[in-house]
Protein backbone atom coordinates (compact mmCIF):
# COMPACT_ATOMS: atom_id res chain seq x y z
CA UNK A 1 0.00 0.00 0.00
CA UNK A 2 1.50 3.39 -1.23
CA UNK A 3 1.08 6.61 0.65
CA UNK A 4 -1.71 7.61 -1.39
CA UNK A 5 -3.84 4.41 -1.02
CA UNK A 6 -3.32 4.96 2.78
CA UNK A 7 -4.50 8.28 2.95
CA UNK A 8 -7.36 7.25 0.12
CA UNK A 9 -8.34 4.55 3.03
CA UNK A 10 -7.75 6.69 5.92
CA UNK A 11 -10.80 9.08 3.66
CA UNK A 12 -13.32 5.98 2.89
CA UNK A 13 -13.46 4.82 6.38
CA UNK A 14 -13.97 8.02 7.84
CA UNK A 15 -16.51 8.51 5.22
CA UNK A 16 -18.43 5.50 6.12
CA UNK A 17 -18.37 6.07 9.88
CA UNK A 18 -20.25 8.85 9.03
CA UNK A 19 -17.58 11.91 9.28
CA UNK A 20 -18.37 15.26 7.07
CA UNK A 21 -16.77 17.54 5.00
CA UNK A 22 -13.99 14.46 4.20
CA UNK A 23 -10.78 16.07 2.37
CA UNK A 24 -7.32 14.71 1.24
CA UNK A 25 -4.42 17.09 0.49
CA UNK A 26 -1.36 16.00 -1.59
CA UNK A 27 0.88 18.04 -0.11
CA UNK A 28 4.01 16.49 -1.03
CA UNK A 29 5.64 19.32 -3.31
CA UNK A 30 4.72 21.56 -0.56
CA UNK A 31 5.87 19.95 2.70
CA UNK A 32 9.02 18.36 3.82
CA UNK A 33 7.38 16.27 6.88
CA UNK A 34 4.35 14.74 5.04
CA UNK A 35 2.47 13.62 1.49
CA UNK A 36 -0.76 13.55 2.60
CA UNK A 37 -3.30 15.20 4.72
CA UNK A 38 -6.69 13.65 5.65
CA UNK A 39 -8.97 16.33 7.85
CA UNK A 40 -12.70 15.27 8.74
CA UNK A 41 -15.36 16.88 10.99
CA UNK A 42 -16.87 15.19 13.37
CA UNK A 43 -20.51 16.60 14.73
CA UNK A 44 -19.93 15.49 18.23
CA UNK A 45 -17.30 14.65 20.98
CA UNK A 46 -18.78 11.11 21.10
CA UNK A 47 -18.32 10.99 16.78
CA UNK A 48 -14.94 12.44 17.05
CA UNK A 49 -13.43 9.77 19.39
CA UNK A 50 -15.26 6.91 17.77
CA UNK A 51 -13.24 8.35 14.23
CA UNK A 52 -10.51 8.23 15.45
CA UNK A 53 -10.33 4.49 17.02
CA UNK A 54 -12.22 3.28 13.53
CA UNK A 55 -9.26 4.98 11.42
CA UNK A 56 -6.78 3.28 13.67
CA UNK A 57 -8.34 0.03 14.04
CA UNK A 58 -8.93 -0.38 9.64
CA UNK A 59 -5.36 1.14 9.29
CA UNK A 60 -4.09 -1.73 11.76
CA UNK A 61 -5.62 -4.50 9.78
CA UNK A 62 -3.79 -3.45 6.66
CA UNK A 63 -0.39 -3.19 8.69
CA UNK A 64 -0.21 0.77 8.82
CA UNK A 65 0.14 1.81 12.31
CA UNK A 66 0.54 5.45 13.74
CA UNK A 67 3.38 7.12 15.26
CA UNK A 68 1.60 9.11 17.48
CA UNK A 69 -1.92 10.20 18.03
CA UNK A 70 -1.90 13.81 19.62
CA UNK A 71 -5.08 15.36 21.07
CA UNK A 72 -8.24 14.10 23.37
CA UNK A 73 -12.13 14.09 22.19
CA UNK A 74 -12.51 17.19 24.13
CA UNK A 75 -10.24 19.31 23.19
CA UNK A 76 -12.23 19.09 19.26
CA UNK A 77 -8.97 17.97 17.23
CA UNK A 78 -6.99 14.64 17.25
CA UNK A 79 -3.92 14.47 15.02
CA UNK A 80 -3.06 11.57 13.89
CA UNK A 81 0.85 10.96 12.38
CA UNK A 82 1.61 8.00 10.37
CA UNK A 83 4.60 9.42 9.01
CA UNK A 84 4.04 10.78 5.44
CA UNK A 85 0.27 10.32 5.98
CA UNK A 86 -1.72 12.87 8.54
CA UNK A 87 -4.86 12.53 9.17
CA UNK A 88 -6.60 15.16 11.08
CA UNK A 89 -10.53 14.83 12.44
CA UNK A 90 -12.00 18.11 14.01
CA UNK A 91 -15.19 19.44 15.91
CA UNK A 92 -16.71 22.70 13.97
CA UNK A 93 -15.09 25.14 15.27
CA UNK A 94 -11.59 23.64 15.82
CA UNK A 95 -11.88 22.93 11.38
CA UNK A 96 -12.95 26.42 10.92
CA UNK A 97 -10.00 28.06 13.10
CA UNK A 98 -7.39 26.12 11.99
CA UNK A 99 -8.61 26.30 8.26
CA UNK A 100 -5.81 23.69 6.91
CA UNK A 101 -7.51 23.03 3.21
CA UNK A 102 -6.78 27.43 3.00
CA UNK A 103 -3.46 27.22 4.04
CA UNK A 104 -2.38 24.06 2.18
CA UNK A 105 -4.64 25.17 -0.94
CA UNK A 106 -1.49 25.20 -3.00
CA UNK A 107 -1.87 21.03 -2.87
CA UNK A 108 -3.96 18.61 -5.33
CA UNK A 109 -7.37 17.97 -3.65
CA UNK A 110 -7.96 14.41 -4.09
CA UNK A 111 -11.17 12.61 -4.40
CA UNK A 112 -12.32 9.79 -2.46
CA UNK A 113 -13.02 7.41 -5.51
CA UNK A 114 -9.86 7.83 -7.29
Amino acid sequence: MDNRDIALEAGGILDAKKAEDITIIDIAEQSSFADFFVNATASNVRLLGALVDEVEDGLARQGVIPKNIEGQPESGWILMDYGDIIVNVFLPEQREMYQLEKIWGDGRFLELNE
